[in-house]
């Protein structure tokens, strides 16, 4: 029976090109997961989009003098273009200023306060005096009080992840003119979570969490065991979704980026439900108890994602008139960070590697295929040029392609089809069931999800095919026995087929070309388009994905003989090693 899986992916804020760092750690282990259940025949919706109301947004606009929608509207549109490039197949992959997500935000925030899990105060806020006005968390930098490093932000130290009340930094200093700010008071409604606690920490303890990762599921639990306490919901600001509520001094305030921000996976079901035209198909992922929740982030974002959010699921419990709760994340696989030839990306220093500039000179499945073998699954990576040619042209194009381009040219050349089995060998037989057995183990760890496991095993398998074909040497086969080299074409030409498949959700471009060649006129995957659609009263541009009609294919399925074939071109491209002294000295060195 079908299985129901979210893909729940990290919202980017929009404003900056999306870089190496933001697709190993959330967007490609996203659709390599998602395109393994789809093959497998899963029901999958995979939702994210744009964080539009973000801090850094508004940061930016005021530095280049546009509106934060201005530059929204731009780093969402890059958004759609460069992830439909590199193939990463949204059902839906939206924005956060829509008036579907505003209005799902808003009805959150008033369950919330009509159960009591919302509370008003006056607190502390950092002032600009120069700008006349309050500072949200991201407007203020200063040394963060639990590690010291220097940069810290108002919400979060990137350093050591933990969250932050801007009030806490050290040598606090604006973002925008680098002048100490004043404490002034104003008011927020707070989320209680020493309230919610209780319930989080059972969240966290309940013992069916051994399928978490092990950094993850600690962290979250000693963070909650050190205690929690309310955390505001409201800012002062002018950009972003009002605060539902008719009080005096709440008209310039707006919900806070991190409490919204994570209710776009239910908005996001939401609009998709209705662009599909099944306004309640949303539900079947929410309130199916069966239905499994996977939620792909970063680690700086691991406490929204297993505290906070689970904090207001547990809080409003149920939504739009269901007796049914809703589903709490059922796995959090958060990936650390990848570094840039050894050193911690930065924006700010340039030294970061941008997926257009990337897709500009390598081809996606290139990019893909490095990025899934040194992916920060449990610890920090690093993205190395020297690596990346060498992996490229020794794995990718030397145990892979190049076993799909002999295989194809020797069976094209000597038979022009597929050629029929004689008498299988013990040799023979075995690597039909290794090439078998290998859905069942790159497909257990794909589920876990382990990708560079998965990835690990089914590469094993192309060089089992490789070593196959040294010893056969069909090439030596024909001159004196046809029956015996088409018997070896035939079986190298089935653990090729496997593979395809295998090798899909990895490398989706190449795969679903080696299926061509193999003579299937389906499509393994569907179709991504980005387009314009109209929710309601909302119109806006958004990256959809249609579905093939070919799911259910993760099993062993042989070629039939007879089939013709034709001559084959090169799936991947061998780099020269000049390339590393070109990408270096775009970095200055």
């Amino acid at each position: 029976m079908a299985k129901k899986i979210l893909v729940a992916v990290a919202w980017p804020y929009a404003n900056g090109a999306l870089h190496v760092g933001h697709l190993a750690g959330a967007y490609l282990p996203a659709d390599i997961f998602a395109r393994y259940h789809r093959l497998k025949g899963n029901a999958v919706l995979m939702v994210s989009g744009s964080d539009a109301h973000g801090t850094p947004i508004t940061v930016h606009a005021e530095k280049e003098g546009v509106t934060p929608r201005d530059i929204f509207e731009r780093y969402h549109q890059h958004f759609l273009e460069t992830q439909q490039e590199i193939g990463i197949t949204y059902d839906l992959f939206t924005h956060t200023d829509t008036r579907n997500h505003a209005q799902v935000a808003q009805d959150i925030f008033t369950r919330l306060l009509e159960l009591g899990y919302l509370y008003s105060e006056r607190q502390q806020q950092f002032y600009s005096e120069s700008l006349d006005r309050f500072l949200p968390d991201r407007y203020v930098e200063g040394t963060c009080p639990h590690c010291g490093y220097a940069d810290a932000r108002g919400d979060q130290c990137d350093n050591c992840g933990h969250l932050l009340d801007a009030l806490e930094l050290g040598a606090p200093r604006c973002s925008l003119d680098g002048l100490k700010p004043v404490i002034r008071e104003t008011e927020h409604f707070f989320l209680d979570l020493p309230q919610l606690e209780p319930a989080v920490l059972a969240y966290l303890q309940d013992d069916k969490k051994g399928h978490w990762r092990s950094n993850v599921l600690k962290f979250s639990q000693n963070y909650v065991s050190g205690g929690l306490q309310g955390r505001p919901i409201t800012r002062d600001i002018k950009w972003g979704i009002p605060v539902p509520l008719d009080r005096p001094g709440y008209a310039d305030k707006r919900l806070y980026v991190w409490f919204e921000a994570v209710i776009g996976y239910i908005s996001a079901s939401i609009e998709w439900a209705k662009l599909e035209g099944a306004e309640m198909a949303w539900k079947d992922w929410w309130y199916d108890p069966e239905a499994l929740t996977y939620y792909f982030i970063g680690k700086d974002n691991i406490p929204f994602h297993t505290i906070i959010w689970p904090a207001e699921l547990l809080g409003i419990k149920r939504l739009y008139e269901e007796e049914r709760t809703l589903n709490l994340p059922y796995n959090v696989p958060a990936n650390e960070f990848m570094n840039i030839q050894g050193e911690q990306a930065s924006k700010s220093r340039h030294w970061a590697i941008w997926i257009p500039d990337l897709l500009s000179r390598y081809d996606p499945d290139a990019i893909r295929y490095y990025l899934a073998a040194v992916m920060p699954e449990t610890n920090d990576t690093n993205f190395s040029w020297e690596d990346f040619v060498q992996r490229n042209n020794s794995e990718l194009v030397g145990t892979w392609g190049n076993l799909v381009n002999r295989v194809l040219s020797m069976t094209v050349r000597y038979f022009g089809e597929v050629p029929a089995r004689g008498e299988l060998a013990a040799v023979d037989a075995e690597l039909l069931q290794k090439a078998q057995a290998a859905f069942e183990l790159v497909g257990k760890e794909l589920a876990a999800p382990r990708f560079r496991a998965a990835l690990g095993v089914a590469l094993e398998l192309a060089r089992e095919t490789n070593r196959y074909l040294e010893m056969k040497a069909p090439w030596q086969q024909i001159k004196a026995e046809r029956v015996a080299a088409g018997t070896t074409l035939n079986v190298a030409l089935q653990a090729i087929n496997a593979l395809k498949v295998l090798l899909a959700p990895f490398l989706p471009f190449s795969a679903q070309r080696l299926h061509e060649l193999l003579g299937y006129d389906s499509m393994l995957f569907g179709e991504q388009l980005v387009k314009e659609v109209s929710s309601g009263e909302d119109a806006h541009r958004v990256l959809t994905y249609e579905d093939a009609e070919a799911n259910g294919v993760w099993e062993f399925t042989a070629l039939p003989a007879g089939r013709p074939l034709e001559k084959p071109h090169p799936l991947f491209k061998k780099l020269d090693e000049s390339v590393i002294r070109e990408e270096l000295a775009r970095f200055g060195g």
